[in-house]
């Protein structure tokens, strides 16, 4: 019932800003049963629990996405080539390696995105609110760092993934795609990839007996996020655009004071 609840609610929060794997990290870690392999079971089986409920989420949104430009396509491929290095580094590397640097990581997304609209406006010069960016093109350079962020995204996701959601909208705010809408319909999007990606690593490594997945809760924990996440988006949508910001804002600076208490408690 706990693992339900908090799916429900985990994929809620990701539909809306990410952040959810907070919610049920811990329940799955109190439920396995205890051994070195817990922390990696615990993230398998989080992840592919949570990636239908990212479909759908990426399903509800897909109105949002019409008039995006073409090049924001490819922004596809680093989060797929990312979430592959990402998982297979969580199967080698200890996941304690990020503990130091996922609450500053937030924190400085948090910042970014609350900030996003003044920096746009200061680095055009003038007092117009941001423009969703041209539909025929963008600066070359401007593309190339944001694939290059989104591919340090995408391994950070298939890594951990706390907080992803809001790495990510800080990075796509950025181009000035459009208003949080669009920005959470390109975010679900990537977020799909990415955790599809790791789902299927993490899937046949558990096929050949690299590591288990418990693949009771993975049921349980799909059918429960799938409803939170298609309740949360249909909400979300028809909220004003500011009051999604501020709510996203303070999704990510939760997420934040969250892991920066945890690593002062250990």
């Amino acid at each position: 019932m706990a693992l339900a609840v908090a799916s429900f609610l985990a994929g809620a929060v990701n539909a809306v800003a990410g952040g959810g794997t907070i919610l049920t990290f811990p329940v799955l870690g109190a439920i396995l049963p205890a051994g070195p392999a817990q922390l990696v079971t615990a993230n398998a089986t989080s992840t592919i629990g949570l990636w239908p409920a990212s479909v759908v989420a990426a399903w509800a949104y897909r109105g949002n996405r019409a008039g995006l430009p073409p090049w924001a396509r490819w922004l596809v491929v680093p989060s797929g080539i990312g979430a592959v290095i990402g998982t297979l580094l969580v199967l080698q590397l200890p996941p304690e390696w990020f503990d130091r640097l996922v609450p500053w990581l937030i924190l400085l997304a948090a910042v970014l995105f609350s900030l996003q609209p003044q920096v746009a406006r200061w680095a055009q010069g003038d007092d117009t609110p941001t423009q969703p960016a041209s539909t025929t093109h963008t600066p070359v350079t401007r593309l190339v760092l944001a694939c290059g962020l989104q591919l340090l995204v995408g391994i950070y996701g298939g890594y951990f993934g706390a907080g992803i959601g809001i790495l990510m909208l800080a990075v796509l705010s950025v181009l000035g795609l459009g208003d949080i809408h669009r920005l959470n319909a390109v975010k679900n999007s990537l977020g799909t990839v990415v955790n599809g990606v790791a789902t299927a690593v993490f899937a046949a490594g558990s096929l050949a007996g690299s590591h288990d997945v418990s693949w009771p809760h993975v049921g349980v924990m799909a059918g429960a996020g799938m409803i939170g996440s298609l309740g949360a988006s249909h909400l979300a949508r028809r909220l004003p655009p500011t009051v999604m910001r501020r709510i996203v804002a303070i999704i990510g600076f939760g997420l934040a004071g969250y892991y920066f208490l945890r690593q002062w408690r250990t």
